[in-house]
């Protein structure tokens, strides 16, 4: 087998398990020497990738997450050119910037995040604004039934049901441990979904589509995962969720 070269490759081009294994490793020392150094590695690092066999793209941890895309890159877009669309089966259809998105009443939640994997990260911090709020203000009409989303990555897709998507533990959130949700981490604006695993949480979210009846299923349910993702029903660890 060929010697791994010690150079960074470029953006979704697999590397070599020494290389990887030691950048692992520069990012479990961002952790140790603050949140500077580990700015600097999610911004440097996480282009470095390594496939699966499923076409899913593992990034380098990002502080305490693991990052995946199914695209093999990381897409961004700046606040300041952010818009999120409202549409599909509503009377008044919007097109918010992330400023507005911030005069809208916040909600903040302190939770799990729990990946269908099994690596889990406990008690992040997200502030956003809950996804009923932004359906109700969009007006939903008369056989509504669910929810589809999109990411601006050009190729994910999830859905709720209409009675999953009112939650108040649903929000599309904007910030993240206190800052703006990051590339990496499907920023600048990315659905979280608390009770159920991370494929729910759509990250670089696009757009969010009414649906009157029942909503397709999105990007890994076509391939097999759970329409109902709660934590748990897979693993164990948690109940379903009432409230």
């Amino acid at each position: 087998m060929a010697r791994a070269e010690a150079t960074a490759p470029e953006k979704g081009t697999p590397v070599g398990r020494r290389v990887f294994l030691g950048m692992v490793g520069l990012a479990a020392a961002g952790v140790a020497f603050g949140s500077k150094a580990q700015d600097w590695l999610e911004h440097a690092l996480a282009p470095i990738t390594a496939r699966d066999g499923t076409g899913l793209s593992t990034f380098l941890p990002v502080g305490r997450f693991r990052i995946y895309s199914v695209t093999g890159d990381l897409p961004g877009k700046n606040v300041a050119d952010y818009r999120l669309k409202v549409g599909g089966h509503v009377s008044q259809p919007l097109t918010l910037s992330y400023a507005d998105l911030q005069a809208m009443p916040p909600t903040d939640l302190n939770k799990d995040f729990q990946c269908v994997t099994g690596w889990r990260v406990h008690n992040v911090k997200w502030t956003g604004v809950r996804l009923g709020d932004l359906l109700n203000r969009a007006g939903l009409m008369p056989g509504a039934g669910g929810v589809q989303f999109r990411s601006f990555d050009g190729a994910y897709t999830e859905s709720l049901t209409m009675e999953q998507a009112l939650r108040p533990d649903v929000i599309v959130a904007y910030s993240m441990e206190g800052k703006t949700v990051s590339r990496e981490h499907g920023g600048p604006v990315r659905l979280y979904v608390a009770p159920m695993y991370g494929y729910k949480s759509c990250k670089w979210l696009d757009a969010i589509d009414v649906v009157a009846g029942k909503p397709e299923p999105g990007y890994w349910e076509e391939r097999g995962y759970d329409v109902d993702g709660w934590v748990g029903k897979s693993n164990g660890r948690d109940d379903k969720p009432t409230s």
